[in-house]
């Protein structure tokens, strides 16, 4: 069921104010950190070592390999979706052009962003 206008616009003013003074709460995605393919790999093989591992535990009733196949098999899903923290200097340095950097602002990164946001929201 779609909003009615009032709604709509009442919708809108608390956005822009829980933007204003509470932008923190409202957090974006980290720039810079993705899901690294190589992560995924190691993390996958790491898992089927585990399950492998945790199959050899039940068949030969040790309880100490399957608890141990576990936390490989749990260390494997969280080398997998943890997220990198960037690329690479040399990658980087390849990828993005040389720019020369502005200089540090009196205003504080929170205040920008809120301001890009407001021009963003008026269609500038």
């Amino acid at each position: 069921m779609p909003l009615s206008e009032q709604e709509q616009r009442l919708l809108d003013e608390m956005e822009r104010h829980l933007m204003r003074n509470d932008a923190d709460v409202v957090s974006a995605p980290r720039e810079g950190q993705s899901l690294s393919y190589r992560n995924i790999v190691y993390g996958t093989i790491l898992v089927l070592a585990g399950i492998a591992g945790l199959i050899v535990g039940v068949s030969t009733s040790l309880i100490i390999v399957g608890v141990l196949a576990f936390v490989v098999m749990v260390a494997g899903v969280v080398l997998a979706v943890t997220p990198t923290k960037g690329v690479s200097g040399r990658a980087r340095a390849a990828s993005t052009p040389t720019r020369k950097t502005a200089p540090p602002s009196s205003t504080s990164f929170m205040d920008r962003m809120n301001d890009r946001w407001d021009k963003r929201q008026d269609g500038r």
